[in-house]
């Protein structure tokens, strides 16, 4: 039956059927095959699968995200971006990654990002003379951080999954995000001196101190979210939603860009992108209730167990495994298949959770930008009208920078846990 099933999961993800889909089916004709189980166990694990106040987080972040865009808040990071790393050469390219990094701090979800940034920056950085590679490979790439600064939707899903603590991860995903951003920036300099790429004017200091005033408010929105979590103010539920009030509010009432005949748009656009994520959570639930009953998890460890002696060569098969897994399937059901079956054994190698989910989304965060399911790569290719084949390897260097810091980050781990241990070191 296991064969059969695998032969069957290969054979929907060839003929193109969505991986969503491709899950679903294959948790429905497995849960079929077993004696006296009726079918409809599939919907009930699907229904069950969502039945979680955790997440509500997931459209509630998406929400913020798309009010955040729709509400023109992305521009002020931008214009705040150019004020600050502007005057480098390449100054677009490196405001195209650091705004990625502040937008990172609000949303928690990288297509967004993808998104709201491309629309604007690509075209940009074409107008500017940048080619398209550059320009799309810079775009996509950096979004990729959206997940790894909190806050962070796959982080919060992890948690849901491991009981690991929402406010270590988010804490601990800061200074990867940050040492991701700046070696792509680092990189963007030597390749801008090469092909002299412009730079911008310097901004005089009374005109970058309105801009930041603009931008503030949208700054502040992290800082509540994880100054709430970590205080134990709110849940990382509650603190969405009050991502999403406030988000609103900023946009209504400060900047007044978003009015009311607006909100039927973005709360559509909201649905249409949560449905997709949340439909293929409900079926991964499904397909997991099936890999339960073959103790999948049970056969997994017994293997790592007696034929992997190493936590070192544990993490390297982790990492190949979930890059492999992430280029066909989102971080959400990824992670709700397969975290379940490699958590016994990280915890008998003595890895600690929250390391575990560094590891597992910062991973994962490379699928969003490699062929076939890379969204954020699909999204920064029909913003800049360039093809897939070249848009992927316009992002193989950036993709060599997150793979570098994320083996700093798995075999020094003290690297990413500084900060949760210096703000609070109950969290481990």
């Amino acid at each position: 039956m296991g064969f059969l099933l695998l032969a069957l999961f290969i054979v929907l993800m060839l003929i193109g059927v969505p991986i969503a889909f491709v899950i679903g089916i294959v948790a429905l004709v497995g849960i079929s095959g077993i004696p006296y189980t009726p079918e409809a166990t599939v919907s009930m694990k699907m229904v069950n699968g969502l039945d979680s106040f955790v997440l509500l987080a997931v459209p509630l972040f998406i929400l913020a995200a798309n009010l955040m865009n729709s509400g023109k808040i992305s521009e002020k990071l931008i214009n705040l971006a150019l004020a600050i790393v502007g005057p480098i050469r390449g100054g677009l390219a490196h405001a195209n990654i650091l705004v990625s990094m502040m937008f990172a701090g609000v949303s928690g979800a990288s297509q967004a990002d993808t998104a709201g940034v491309g629309k604007i920056l690509i075209p940009s950085m074409r107008n500017k003379g940048y080619e398209k590679e550059t320009a799309v490979g810079v775009t996509s790439a950096s979004s990729t951080i959206g997940v790894v600064i909190p806050p962070s939707i796959p982080m919060i899903i992890f948690a849901g999954l491991t009981n690991a603590s929402i406010g270590a991860l988010f804490l601990g995903g800061i200074v990867p995000g940050i040492l991701i951003g700046l070696a792509m920036m680092i990189m963007m300099y030597f390749i801008a001196v090469k092909r002299n790429y412009p730079k911008a004017e310097r901004v005089e200091f009374k005109q970058f101190f309105r801009m930041f005033a603009e931008a503030f408010p949208a700054l502040l929105t992290p800082v509540i979210i994880i100054g709430g979590i970590i205080s134990g103010f709110f849940t990382a539920t509650e603190a969405a939603a009050i991502a999403s009030l406030y988000t609103l509010l900023v946009c209504m009432f400060y900047y007044k860009t978003l009015k009311l005949k607006d909100l039927p748009k973005i709360l559509m656009e909201t649905l249409a992108l949560s449905s997709l994520s949340l439909f293929a959570l409900a079926a991964a639930s499904a397909l997991g209730e099936l890999l339960s009953y073959y103790r999948l998890g049970t056969m997994a460890q017994e293997f790592f167990t007696n034929n992997i002696g190493a936590e070192w060569l544990f993490i390297l098969i982790i990492i190949a495994s979930f890059l492999f897994i992430g280029t066909f399937m989102d971080a959400i059901p990824a992670m709700i298949l397969f975290v379940p079956v490699i958590l016994p054994t990280a915890l008998e190698f003595g890895i600690d959770p929250v390391h575990l989910g560094l590891i597992v989304v910062i991973t994962l965060a490379v699928g969003l930008i490699t062929p076939p399911y890379g969204l954020c790569l699909l999204l920064a290719a029909k913003i800049g009208d360039m093809s897939i084949e070249r848009s992927f390897v316009a992002v193989i260097p950036y993709i060599a920078i997150i793979l570098v810091v994320l083996l700093f980050i798995a075999f020094f781990p003290d690297i990413a846990f500084f900060i949760p241990k210096m703000v609070n070191p109950g969290l481990f």
